[in-house]
């Protein structure tokens, strides 16, 4: 697993010219983002036909690191601030933490395997956040596609996961909480 500082011109994507900051400089400051809301974006983009007519799911996952250094103590010097080095430091711990609490399946007639993929950092409105790629390998196209995500339910009840899934000319949009964390997706 490796790891990357997503690069994007200023007013590109989500970022915007915080982005491109976030190429420079990772650094966040525990006090200044206090207040923000608990929050992870998760984007999915199904693919089909590949061998043996199977789906694809490629996926991407942003999760704030303020979130992350609550329950992975990833400020290694207690300084309040998160460096390039700690966070890259703890990939591995992120990405353990992360996929035990996401699971993606199309059915009990479809095996599906998620395989995770490269991690990056990149700077939202409301501080950095780790960017989390991976696959979700289904040997038969399934018709449906059940996600369920639990990720910070256990520890704050305000946690919420924005679920975009593009399929083929179509997309569908999801609001994930505590109290709904597992959706069904037609395909």
């Amino acid at each position: 697993m490796s790891w990357r500082i997503r690069e994007r011109a200023p007013g590109q994507g989500r970022g915007g010219a915080a982005g491109a900051f976030a190429a420079v400089c990772l650094c966040w400051s525990a006090g200044a983002a206090a207040h923000s809301a608990s929050d992870a974006y998760l984007d999915l983009t199904v693919t089909r036909g590949g061998e043996q007519g199977g789906s694809l799911v490629h996926g991407q996952w942003d999760i704030a690191l303020r979130d992350l250094d609550f329950v992975l103590d990833l400020d290694d010097d207690g300084d309040g601030r998160l460096t390039w080095r700690e966070v890259r430091r703890h990939r591995e711990d992120i990405a353990r933490y992360a996929f035990a609490h996401l699971a993606v399946a199309g059915g009990p007639e479809h095996s599906c395997s998620l395989k995770p993929g490269i991690q990056e950092i990149d700077a939202h409105a409301d501080g950095a956040y780790a960017v989390l790629f991976f696959d979700v390998h289904c040997k038969r196209a399934p018709q449906r596609l059940s996600l369920d995500y639990g990720l910070f339910f256990g520890i704050d009840p305000s946690h919420r996961a924005i679920v975009v899934l593009h399929d083929g000319e179509e997309t569908s949009t999801a609001l994930l909480s505590p109290q709904n964390g597992r959706i069904e997706v037609p395909l």
